[in-house]
Protein backbone atom coordinates (compact mmCIF):
# COMPACT_ATOMS: atom_id res chain seq x y z
CA UNK A 1 0.00 0.00 0.00
CA UNK A 2 1.85 3.00 -1.19
CA UNK A 3 1.88 6.87 -0.74
CA UNK A 4 1.13 7.18 -4.48
CA UNK A 5 -1.12 4.20 -5.06
CA UNK A 6 -4.74 5.05 -5.96
CA UNK A 7 -6.39 2.51 -4.34
CA UNK A 8 -4.71 3.20 -1.22
CA UNK A 9 -6.41 6.65 -1.51
CA UNK A 10 -9.44 4.98 -2.21
CA UNK A 11 -9.62 2.87 1.16
CA UNK A 12 -8.11 5.21 3.36
CA UNK A 13 -10.49 8.16 2.43
CA UNK A 14 -13.51 6.78 4.51
CA UNK A 15 -11.26 6.68 7.57
CA UNK A 16 -11.98 8.82 10.53
CA UNK A 17 -8.64 10.41 10.46
CA UNK A 18 -8.70 11.28 6.76
CA UNK A 19 -9.19 14.92 5.70
CA UNK A 20 -8.43 16.05 1.89
CA UNK A 21 -6.08 19.02 3.42
CA UNK A 22 -3.81 15.90 5.12
CA UNK A 23 -3.83 13.42 2.52
CA UNK A 24 -0.93 12.32 0.52
CA UNK A 25 -0.77 14.70 -2.50
CA UNK A 26 -1.30 13.36 -5.58
CA UNK A 27 1.58 12.99 -8.03
CA UNK A 28 0.22 15.98 -10.13
CA UNK A 29 0.01 18.64 -7.43
CA UNK A 30 3.92 17.66 -6.43
CA UNK A 31 5.06 20.37 -8.61
CA UNK A 32 7.82 22.12 -6.34
CA UNK A 33 11.90 21.53 -7.97
CA UNK A 34 14.75 22.21 -6.64
CA UNK A 35 14.64 25.81 -7.32
CA UNK A 36 11.37 26.29 -5.44
CA UNK A 37 12.32 24.43 -2.18
CA UNK A 38 15.58 26.61 -2.88
CA UNK A 39 13.40 30.01 -3.18
CA UNK A 40 11.29 29.56 -0.23
CA UNK A 41 14.27 28.78 2.14
CA UNK A 42 15.35 32.04 0.19
CA UNK A 43 11.71 33.74 1.18
CA UNK A 44 12.44 32.75 4.88
CA UNK A 45 15.94 33.10 5.77
CA UNK A 46 15.56 36.52 4.37
CA UNK A 47 13.89 38.25 7.26
CA UNK A 48 13.97 40.85 9.60
CA UNK A 49 14.80 38.50 12.68
CA UNK A 50 17.51 36.88 10.85
CA UNK A 51 19.12 40.82 10.73
CA UNK A 52 18.38 41.26 13.41
CA UNK A 53 19.36 38.56 15.36
CA UNK A 54 23.36 38.80 13.87
CA UNK A 55 23.52 42.38 15.21
CA UNK A 56 21.98 41.04 18.83
CA UNK A 57 25.22 38.57 18.38
CA UNK A 58 27.35 41.93 18.31
CA UNK A 59 26.22 43.34 20.75
CA UNK A 60 26.69 40.12 23.01
CA UNK A 61 30.13 40.68 22.66
CA UNK A 62 31.10 38.77 19.81
CA UNK A 63 32.93 39.68 17.02
CA UNK A 64 31.89 39.89 13.03
CA UNK A 65 33.67 37.09 12.41
CA UNK A 66 32.80 34.89 15.42
CA UNK A 67 29.12 35.72 14.14
CA UNK A 68 29.36 34.83 10.82
CA UNK A 69 31.47 31.60 11.85
CA UNK A 70 28.35 30.61 14.17
CA UNK A 71 25.64 31.46 11.92
CA UNK A 72 27.12 29.19 9.13
CA UNK A 73 27.83 26.29 11.50
CA UNK A 74 24.59 26.32 12.68
CA UNK A 75 22.60 26.24 9.37
CA UNK A 76 24.73 23.40 8.59
CA UNK A 77 24.15 21.95 11.18
CA UNK A 78 20.14 22.43 10.80
CA UNK A 79 20.48 21.69 7.46
CA UNK A 80 20.54 17.69 7.92
CA UNK A 81 17.88 17.11 9.71
CA UNK A 82 15.68 19.11 7.60
CA UNK A 83 17.22 16.98 4.80
CA UNK A 84 16.33 13.63 7.22
CA UNK A 85 12.62 14.65 8.03
CA UNK A 86 11.91 15.83 4.58
CA UNK A 87 12.66 12.26 3.66
CA UNK A 88 9.25 11.38 4.86
CA UNK A 89 7.38 14.13 3.09
CA UNK A 90 8.00 13.42 -0.36
CA UNK A 91 7.99 9.44 0.15
CA UNK A 92 4.41 9.79 1.70
CA UNK A 93 3.16 13.21 0.26
CA UNK A 94 2.09 13.37 4.15
CA UNK A 95 2.52 16.23 6.59
CA UNK A 96 4.33 16.39 10.33
CA UNK A 97 0.79 15.71 11.49
CA UNK A 98 -0.05 12.74 10.29
CA UNK A 99 3.54 11.58 10.12
CA UNK A 100 3.86 12.30 13.82
CA UNK A 101 1.17 9.25 14.49
CA UNK A 102 3.64 7.08 13.59
CA UNK A 103 6.08 7.68 16.83
CA UNK A 104 3.66 9.45 18.97
CA UNK A 105 0.01 7.69 18.40
CA UNK A 106 -3.14 8.80 16.97
CA UNK A 107 -3.60 11.23 19.69
CA UNK A 108 -0.34 11.49 21.43
CA UNK A 109 0.91 13.58 17.77
CA UNK A 110 -1.37 16.30 19.25
CA UNK A 111 1.25 17.31 21.25
CA UNK A 112 4.09 17.96 19.88
CA UNK A 113 2.47 19.04 17.12
CA UNK A 114 -0.09 21.62 19.63
CA UNK A 115 3.50 22.68 20.60
CA UNK A 116 4.88 23.58 17.48
CA UNK A 117 1.57 25.22 16.31
CA UNK A 118 1.68 27.62 19.73
CA UNK A 119 4.97 28.32 18.85
CA UNK A 120 4.73 28.93 15.24
CA UNK A 121 1.19 31.10 16.43
CA UNK A 122 3.51 33.19 18.25
CA UNK A 123 6.25 33.68 15.77
CA UNK A 124 3.43 34.16 13.34
CA UNK A 125 2.29 37.34 15.66
CA UNK A 126 6.27 38.87 15.66
CA UNK A 127 6.24 38.36 11.88
CA UNK A 128 2.91 40.11 11.50
CA UNK A 129 4.06 42.67 13.31
CA UNK A 130 7.81 43.47 11.87
CA UNK A 131 5.64 43.54 8.57
CA UNK A 132 3.18 46.25 9.73
CA UNK A 133 6.39 48.49 10.63
CA UNK A 134 7.19 48.04 7.28
CA UNK A 135 3.80 49.07 5.95
CA UNK A 136 3.97 52.15 8.81
CA UNK A 137 6.97 53.46 7.30
CA UNK A 138 5.58 53.59 4.39
CA UNK A 139 2.86 55.26 5.14
CA UNK A 140 4.37 57.74 7.28
CA UNK A 141 6.75 58.75 3.66
CA UNK A 142 4.19 59.02 1.47
CA UNK A 143 2.11 61.09 4.13
CA UNK A 144 5.07 62.89 4.70
CA UNK A 145 5.08 62.27 8.82
CA UNK A 146 7.46 61.27 11.35
CA UNK A 147 7.69 58.19 12.51
CA UNK A 148 6.23 58.36 16.32
CA UNK A 149 8.22 55.91 19.26
CA UNK A 150 6.61 53.51 20.97
CA UNK A 151 3.08 52.00 20.31
CA UNK A 152 0.77 54.04 18.18
CA UNK A 153 -2.52 53.63 16.27
CA UNK A 154 -0.66 53.83 13.06
CA UNK A 155 1.63 50.82 14.41
CA UNK A 156 -1.38 48.89 14.72
CA UNK A 157 -3.89 49.26 12.22
CA UNK A 158 -0.69 48.62 9.95
CA UNK A 159 0.03 45.27 11.98
CA UNK A 160 -3.73 44.10 11.23
CA UNK A 161 -2.69 45.46 7.03
CA UNK A 162 0.29 42.87 7.48
CA UNK A 163 -2.08 40.40 9.05
CA UNK A 164 -4.41 40.25 6.89
CA UNK A 165 -2.15 39.97 4.11
CA UNK A 166 -0.47 37.03 5.11
CA UNK A 167 -3.64 34.94 5.84
CA UNK A 168 -4.98 35.92 2.53
CA UNK A 169 -2.25 33.80 0.46
CA UNK A 170 -2.59 30.98 3.06
CA UNK A 171 -6.91 31.01 2.48
CA UNK A 172 -5.81 31.20 -1.86
CA UNK A 173 -3.85 28.05 -1.58
CA UNK A 174 -0.42 26.33 -1.63
CA UNK A 175 0.00 26.99 -5.29
CA UNK A 176 -0.32 30.65 -4.48
CA UNK A 177 2.42 30.46 -1.75
CA UNK A 178 4.83 28.70 -4.30
CA UNK A 179 4.50 31.51 -6.79
CA UNK A 180 5.13 34.12 -4.40
CA UNK A 181 8.50 32.38 -2.83
CA UNK A 182 9.40 32.01 -6.26
CA UNK A 183 8.94 35.86 -7.08
CA UNK A 184 10.25 37.16 -3.85
CA UNK A 185 13.78 35.17 -3.68
CA UNK A 186 15.35 37.32 -6.20
CA UNK A 187 13.98 40.77 -5.15
CA UNK A 188 15.08 39.79 -1.84
CA UNK A 189 18.61 38.41 -2.58
CA UNK A 190 18.98 41.70 -4.52
CA UNK A 191 18.17 44.38 -1.75
CA UNK A 192 20.59 42.96 0.55
CA UNK A 193 23.22 43.03 -2.33
CA UNK A 194 22.28 46.85 -2.58
CA UNK A 195 22.43 47.74 1.39
CA UNK A 196 25.55 46.00 1.01
CA UNK A 197 27.00 48.19 -1.85
CA UNK A 198 25.17 51.42 -0.21
CA UNK A 199 27.54 50.23 3.36
CA UNK A 200 30.36 50.35 0.92
CA UNK A 201 30.08 54.00 -0.50
CA UNK A 202 29.49 55.23 2.87
CA UNK A 203 33.24 54.92 3.71
CA UNK A 204 34.75 53.46 0.22
CA UNK A 205 36.52 50.36 2.08
CA UNK A 206 34.86 46.96 3.63
CA UNK A 207 37.73 46.53 5.97
CA UNK A 208 36.83 50.15 7.66
CA UNK A 209 33.40 49.23 8.12
CA UNK A 210 34.10 45.84 9.55
CA UNK A 211 36.59 47.46 11.88
CA UNK A 212 33.74 49.46 13.91
CA UNK A 213 32.28 45.92 15.65
CA UNK A 214 34.79 46.63 18.04
CA UNK A 215 32.57 49.27 19.17
CA UNK A 216 29.93 47.09 19.67
CA UNK A 217 31.55 44.82 21.76
CA UNK A 218 32.00 47.05 25.10
CA UNK A 219 29.80 48.17 26.60
CA UNK A 220 29.01 52.14 27.08
CA UNK A 221 29.07 52.72 30.41
CA UNK A 222 30.56 50.58 32.86
CA UNK A 223 31.54 51.32 36.87
CA UNK A 224 34.23 49.63 37.03
CA UNK A 225 35.70 47.59 40.81
CA UNK A 226 38.03 50.17 41.35
CA UNK A 227 35.08 52.82 41.50
CA UNK A 228 35.88 54.46 38.33
CA UNK A 229 33.27 54.68 35.17
CA UNK A 230 33.94 54.13 31.52
CA UNK A 231 32.19 56.05 29.17
CA UNK A 232 32.41 54.55 25.81
CA UNK A 233 30.23 56.66 22.80
CA UNK A 234 31.15 55.84 19.44
CA UNK A 235 33.85 57.25 17.75
CA UNK A 236 34.28 58.29 14.43
CA UNK A 237 37.14 57.06 11.90
CA UNK A 238 40.08 59.12 13.31
CA UNK A 239 39.07 57.16 17.15
CA UNK A 240 37.41 60.61 18.10
CA UNK A 241 34.18 60.26 20.36
CA UNK A 242 31.03 61.70 18.33
CA UNK A 243 29.89 62.85 21.67
CA UNK A 244 31.49 65.75 23.50
CA UNK A 245 29.84 66.01 26.72
CA UNK A 246 27.70 63.79 29.34
CA UNK A 247 25.35 64.12 32.17
CA UNK A 248 25.20 61.21 34.86
CA UNK A 249 22.30 60.83 37.63
CA UNK A 250 19.70 58.37 39.38
CA UNK A 251 16.76 58.49 37.10
CA UNK A 252 14.42 60.67 38.42
CA UNK A 253 17.60 63.71 38.75
CA UNK A 254 18.79 63.04 34.94
CA UNK A 255 16.68 66.17 33.29
CA UNK A 256 18.32 68.17 36.05
CA UNK A 257 21.71 67.07 36.43
CA UNK A 258 25.26 69.03 35.07
CA UNK A 259 26.47 68.56 31.46
CA UNK A 260 30.61 67.21 31.85
CA UNK A 261 32.75 67.65 29.09
CA UNK A 262 34.43 64.30 27.86
CA UNK A 263 37.59 63.95 27.18
CA UNK A 264 38.55 62.68 23.40
CA UNK A 265 40.15 59.64 24.59
CA UNK A 266 39.30 56.43 25.85
CA UNK A 267 39.85 57.16 29.10
CA UNK A 268 37.98 55.91 32.47
CA UNK A 269 36.67 58.89 34.45
CA UNK A 270 36.22 59.18 38.34
CA UNK A 271 32.64 58.56 38.97
CA UNK A 272 32.27 60.97 41.71
CA UNK A 273 28.45 61.76 40.52
CA UNK A 274 27.28 58.00 41.80
CA UNK A 275 25.35 58.48 44.73
CA UNK A 276 24.30 55.90 46.91
CA UNK A 277 20.74 55.05 45.54
CA UNK A 278 18.26 52.16 44.73
CA UNK A 279 17.27 54.27 41.19
CA UNK A 280 18.97 52.64 38.16
CA UNK A 281 22.20 55.76 37.13
CA UNK A 282 21.66 56.72 33.67
CA UNK A 283 24.43 58.36 31.40
CA UNK A 284 23.56 60.30 28.71
CA UNK A 285 25.57 62.36 25.63
CA UNK A 286 25.39 64.58 23.62
CA UNK A 287 26.67 66.68 20.69
CA UNK A 288 25.42 70.06 19.88
CA UNK A 289 21.66 69.80 20.05
CA UNK A 290 21.66 66.02 19.73
CA UNK A 291 21.50 63.99 22.16
CA UNK A 292 21.70 59.90 22.69
CA UNK A 293 19.15 58.06 24.89
CA UNK A 294 19.46 57.26 28.44
CA UNK A 295 21.05 54.38 29.25
CA UNK A 296 21.93 52.37 32.14
CA UNK A 297 25.58 52.27 33.77
CA UNK A 298 26.43 48.51 33.47
CA UNK A 299 28.09 47.06 36.81
CA UNK A 300 31.59 45.16 36.50
CA UNK A 301 31.23 41.40 36.73
CA UNK A 302 32.95 38.52 35.76
CA UNK A 303 32.52 37.62 31.72
CA UNK A 304 30.93 34.22 30.94
CA UNK A 305 33.66 31.72 29.48
CA UNK A 306 34.18 32.97 25.44
CA UNK A 307 32.90 29.09 24.89
CA UNK A 308 29.75 29.54 26.52
CA UNK A 309 28.39 32.76 24.44
CA UNK A 310 29.80 30.63 21.52
CA UNK A 311 27.73 27.82 22.46
CA UNK A 312 24.64 29.89 23.21
CA UNK A 313 24.20 31.89 20.27
CA UNK A 314 24.98 28.38 18.30
CA UNK A 315 22.21 26.55 20.09
CA UNK A 316 19.94 29.63 19.47
CA UNK A 317 21.14 29.94 15.58
CA UNK A 318 20.12 26.27 15.93
CA UNK A 319 16.67 27.02 17.22
CA UNK A 320 15.92 29.31 14.66
CA UNK A 321 14.95 27.05 12.22
CA UNK A 322 14.17 24.19 15.27
CA UNK A 323 10.67 24.65 14.26
CA UNK A 324 10.83 24.01 10.85
CA UNK A 325 13.24 20.86 11.02
CA UNK A 326 10.44 18.86 12.86
CA UNK A 327 7.62 19.94 10.03
CA UNK A 328 9.61 20.49 7.21
CA UNK A 329 6.77 17.48 5.67
CA UNK A 330 4.54 20.36 5.37
CA UNK A 331 6.57 21.42 2.81
CA UNK A 332 8.78 18.51 0.94
CA UNK A 333 5.45 16.64 0.57
CA UNK A 334 5.05 18.74 -2.26
CA UNK A 335 8.73 18.07 -4.15
CA UNK A 336 9.01 16.43 -7.29
CA UNK A 337 12.03 14.27 -5.35
CA UNK A 338 14.25 13.47 -2.43
CA UNK A 339 17.27 15.24 -4.59
CA UNK A 340 15.21 17.91 -5.33
CA UNK A 341 14.20 18.84 -1.62
CA UNK A 342 18.36 17.81 -0.11
CA UNK A 343 19.86 19.79 -3.23
CA UNK A 344 17.45 22.81 -2.58
CA UNK A 345 17.34 23.11 1.46
CA UNK A 346 20.96 22.52 1.14
CA UNK A 347 21.37 25.55 -1.43
CA UNK A 348 18.82 28.01 0.10
CA UNK A 349 19.32 27.78 3.65
CA UNK A 350 22.81 27.89 4.77
CA UNK A 351 23.40 30.78 1.91
CA UNK A 352 20.54 32.88 2.61
CA UNK A 353 21.23 32.83 6.41
CA UNK A 354 25.08 33.67 6.03
CA UNK A 355 24.63 36.70 3.18
CA UNK A 356 21.56 38.33 5.09
CA UNK A 357 23.61 38.11 8.32
CA UNK A 358 26.72 39.68 6.75
CA UNK A 359 24.11 42.36 5.38
CA UNK A 360 22.89 43.13 9.03
CA UNK A 361 26.42 43.43 10.74
CA UNK A 362 28.16 45.23 7.83
CA UNK A 363 25.36 47.75 7.42
CA UNK A 364 24.73 48.27 10.92
CA UNK A 365 28.39 48.70 11.53
CA UNK A 366 28.14 51.37 8.21
CA UNK A 367 25.68 53.15 10.30
CA UNK A 368 27.51 53.78 13.10
CA UNK A 369 30.11 56.04 11.54
CA UNK A 370 27.82 57.14 8.55
CA UNK A 371 25.02 58.65 10.81
CA UNK A 372 26.17 62.15 13.06
CA UNK A 373 23.54 61.98 15.11
CA UNK A 374 24.07 58.59 16.10
CA UNK A 375 26.42 58.75 19.61
CA UNK A 376 25.97 55.43 21.42
CA UNK A 377 25.53 51.75 20.07
CA UNK A 378 22.42 51.43 21.84
CA UNK A 379 20.94 54.02 19.29
CA UNK A 380 22.13 52.59 16.19
CA UNK A 381 19.12 51.17 13.45
CA UNK A 382 19.52 47.45 14.17
CA UNK A 383 16.60 46.46 11.83
CA UNK A 384 16.21 47.55 8.59
CA UNK A 385 12.97 48.98 9.09
CA UNK A 386 14.59 51.72 11.35
CA UNK A 387 17.47 51.89 9.13
CA UNK A 388 15.90 52.29 5.70
CA UNK A 389 13.44 54.89 7.65
CA UNK A 390 16.54 57.23 7.64
CA UNK A 391 16.83 57.97 3.95
CA UNK A 392 15.79 60.70 2.30
CA UNK A 393 14.82 59.69 -0.89
CA UNK A 394 11.03 58.57 -0.22
CA UNK A 395 11.27 56.59 -3.39
CA UNK A 396 14.07 54.63 -1.71
CA UNK A 397 12.39 54.36 1.20
CA UNK A 398 8.67 52.93 0.08
CA UNK A 399 10.46 50.61 -2.81
CA UNK A 400 13.08 49.00 0.04
CA UNK A 401 10.61 49.04 2.61
CA UNK A 402 8.07 47.18 0.09
CA UNK A 403 10.85 44.74 0.03
CA UNK A 404 11.03 43.82 3.60
CA UNK A 405 7.14 43.49 4.18
CA UNK A 406 7.48 40.96 1.27
CA UNK A 407 10.13 39.28 3.44
CA UNK A 408 8.40 38.98 6.28
CA UNK A 409 5.19 37.92 4.12
CA UNK A 410 7.17 35.06 2.48
CA UNK A 411 9.07 33.67 5.87
CA UNK A 412 5.62 34.06 7.99
CA UNK A 413 3.66 31.82 4.83
CA UNK A 414 6.25 29.28 4.73
CA UNK A 415 7.68 29.30 8.44
CA UNK A 416 4.54 29.94 11.06
CA UNK A 417 1.33 29.09 9.37
CA UNK A 418 1.35 25.92 7.21
CA UNK A 419 2.66 23.69 10.05
CA UNK A 420 -0.16 24.84 12.68
CA UNK A 421 -2.68 25.10 9.64
CA UNK A 422 -2.27 21.76 9.57
CA UNK A 423 -1.48 20.54 13.17
CA UNK A 424 -5.34 22.81 13.71
CA UNK A 425 -6.65 20.46 10.69
CA UNK A 426 -5.63 17.41 12.56
CA UNK A 427 -7.33 18.02 15.97
CA UNK A 428 -10.63 17.16 13.64
CA UNK A 429 -9.76 16.22 10.37
CA UNK A 430 -13.65 15.97 9.32
CA UNK A 431 -14.37 18.82 10.30
CA UNK A 432 -11.66 21.34 10.56
CA UNK A 433 -9.86 22.49 7.00
CA UNK A 434 -6.30 24.04 6.56
CA UNK A 435 -8.14 27.55 5.99
CA UNK A 436 -9.60 27.16 9.36
CA UNK A 437 -6.95 26.45 11.10
CA UNK A 438 -4.64 28.94 9.04
CA UNK A 439 -7.25 31.38 10.38
CA UNK A 440 -6.96 30.04 14.10
CA UNK A 441 -3.01 30.75 13.84
CA UNK A 442 -2.99 34.27 12.66
CA UNK A 443 -5.81 34.94 15.89
CA UNK A 444 -3.73 33.39 18.26
CA UNK A 445 -0.74 35.65 17.09
CA UNK A 446 -2.72 38.27 17.88
CA UNK A 447 -3.71 37.12 21.50
CA UNK A 448 0.21 36.75 22.31
CA UNK A 449 0.73 40.04 22.04
CA UNK A 450 3.85 39.82 19.94
CA UNK A 451 4.51 43.75 20.07
CA UNK A 452 5.48 42.86 23.44
CA UNK A 453 8.02 39.57 23.01
CA UNK A 454 9.96 41.62 20.07
CA UNK A 455 12.72 42.11 22.20
CA UNK A 456 13.07 38.79 23.89
CA UNK A 457 13.64 36.83 20.41
CA UNK A 458 16.93 35.09 21.67
CA UNK A 459 15.53 34.04 25.12
CA UNK A 460 12.55 32.34 23.18
CA UNK A 461 15.05 30.58 20.94
CA UNK A 462 17.06 28.83 23.19
CA UNK A 463 13.59 28.19 25.23
CA UNK A 464 12.33 26.80 22.22
CA UNK A 465 15.17 24.56 21.22
CA UNK A 466 15.04 22.55 24.83
CA UNK A 467 10.90 21.97 23.49
CA UNK A 468 11.49 21.12 20.05
CA UNK A 469 14.76 19.22 19.90
CA UNK A 470 13.78 16.21 22.39
CA UNK A 471 10.33 16.14 19.40
CA UNK A 472 13.13 15.56 16.71
CA UNK A 473 15.14 13.24 18.19
CA UNK A 474 12.18 11.01 18.34
CA UNK A 475 10.79 11.63 14.65
CA UNK A 476 14.42 10.83 13.42
CA UNK A 477 14.95 7.36 16.02
CA UNK A 478 11.56 6.31 14.87
CA UNK A 479 11.34 6.93 10.98
CA UNK A 480 15.48 5.70 10.49
CA UNK A 481 16.00 3.35 13.50
CA UNK A 482 13.19 1.77 13.92
CA UNK A 483 11.21 1.59 10.82
CA UNK A 484 13.73 2.05 8.23
CA UNK A 485 11.28 4.67 6.62
CA UNK A 486 8.55 2.08 5.87
CA UNK A 487 5.14 3.29 6.92
CA UNK A 488 1.51 2.08 7.14
CA UNK A 489 -0.38 4.46 5.30
CA UNK A 490 -3.87 3.27 6.05
CA UNK A 491 -2.90 3.11 10.12
CA UNK A 492 -2.20 6.22 9.69
CA UNK A 493 -5.71 7.20 9.27
CA UNK A 494 -7.10 4.52 11.04
CA UNK A 495 -6.96 5.19 15.02
CA UNK A 496 -7.68 2.03 15.39
CA UNK A 497 -4.31 0.60 13.72
CA UNK A 498 -1.52 -0.31 14.52
CA UNK A 499 -0.39 3.36 15.27
CA UNK A 500 -3.07 3.72 18.39
CA UNK A 501 -0.48 2.10 20.37
CA UNK A 502 -2.34 2.78 23.79
CA UNK A 503 -5.46 4.47 23.82
CA UNK A 504 -3.77 6.63 20.99
CA UNK A 505 -0.70 7.15 23.00
CA UNK A 506 3.00 5.60 22.27
CA UNK A 507 4.14 5.77 25.54
CA UNK A 508 7.58 5.10 24.77
CA UNK A 509 7.72 8.03 22.66
CA UNK A 510 6.22 10.38 25.52
CA UNK A 511 8.73 8.61 27.80
CA UNK A 512 11.95 9.54 25.09
CA UNK A 513 10.06 13.00 24.91
CA UNK A 514 9.73 14.14 28.61
CA UNK A 515 13.25 12.77 28.84
CA UNK A 516 15.21 15.25 26.24
CA UNK A 517 13.21 18.20 27.28
CA UNK A 518 13.76 17.31 30.98
CA UNK A 519 17.11 17.05 30.11
CA UNK A 520 17.20 19.69 27.99
CA UNK A 521 15.36 22.56 30.69
CA UNK A 522 17.31 21.04 33.60
CA UNK A 523 19.59 23.86 33.52
CA UNK A 524 17.66 26.47 33.21
CA UNK A 525 16.49 25.71 37.01
CA UNK A 526 20.02 24.03 38.43
CA UNK A 527 23.00 26.55 37.49
CA UNK A 528 25.21 23.27 37.86
CA UNK A 529 24.00 22.02 34.56
CA UNK A 530 23.53 25.15 32.99
CA UNK A 531 25.38 24.02 29.97
CA UNK A 532 22.63 21.53 29.12
CA UNK A 533 20.36 24.17 28.82
CA UNK A 534 22.96 26.39 26.64
CA UNK A 535 22.94 23.63 24.41
CA UNK A 536 19.42 23.08 25.15
CA UNK A 537 18.85 21.67 21.27
CA UNK A 538 21.23 19.38 20.94
CA UNK A 539 21.17 17.58 24.80
CA UNK A 540 17.15 17.37 24.08
CA UNK A 541 17.45 15.91 20.31
CA UNK A 542 20.44 12.91 21.57
CA UNK A 543 18.83 11.88 24.61
CA UNK A 544 15.57 11.32 23.09
CA UNK A 545 16.71 9.86 19.84
CA UNK A 546 18.75 7.73 22.36
CA UNK A 547 16.16 6.62 24.99
CA UNK A 548 13.41 6.09 22.41
CA UNK A 549 14.84 3.47 20.00
CA UNK A 550 16.02 1.63 22.88
CA UNK A 551 12.54 1.77 24.38
CA UNK A 552 10.92 0.65 20.90
CA UNK A 553 13.35 -2.08 20.85
CA UNK A 554 13.22 -3.07 24.59
CA UNK A 555 9.41 -3.25 24.51
CA UNK A 556 9.74 -5.10 21.08
CA UNK A 557 6.73 -2.27 20.40
CA UNK A 558 7.88 -1.88 16.69
CA UNK A 559 4.22 -2.45 14.85
CA UNK A 560 4.15 -3.95 10.78
CA UNK A 561 5.66 -2.65 8.07
CA UNK A 562 4.03 -1.78 5.11
CA UNK A 563 6.49 -1.12 1.74
CA UNK A 564 5.71 1.74 -0.03
CA UNK A 565 6.52 3.07 -3.34
CA UNK A 566 8.88 6.34 -3.63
Amino acid sequence: MGARDPGALHSIRELPLYSEDLAPVAPEHRTWNTWDLAAIWVGMAACIPTYILASYMLRDGLGAAEALSIILIANLIVTVPLALNGHAGVKYGLPFAVLGRACFGTLGVHIPAMVRALIACGWFGIQAWIGGLAIHAIACTLSGTAIEAGFTTGKFLSFAVSWSLTLLFVWRGTESIRRLERLAAPALLLVGLLLVAWGASQTGSFAEVLAQTNQLERPTAQLQRDGRLALSPLQDLNGNFKADSYRLAAHSLLSQASWHPLPQAPAALIASEIAQTSEPILVQFRRGDTLSSPVSVAQSANEAPRFATWLFWLTAMVGFWATMSISIADITRFGRSQRAQVVGQSIGLPGTMLLYSFVSIFVTCTALIGFEDLLIAEDAPWDPVALLARFDNPVVVVTAQLVLFVATLTTNIAANVIAPANAFANLWPKKMSFRLGGLMTGVIGVCIAPWLLFDRISDLLVFVSGLLGPVLGVMLADYYWVRRTRLSLQDLFDPQGCYAYWRGFNLAALAALSAGVLCALSGYFLDSLSWLYTASWFSGCLVSFTVYGFLMSATNKRPRHVAAHS
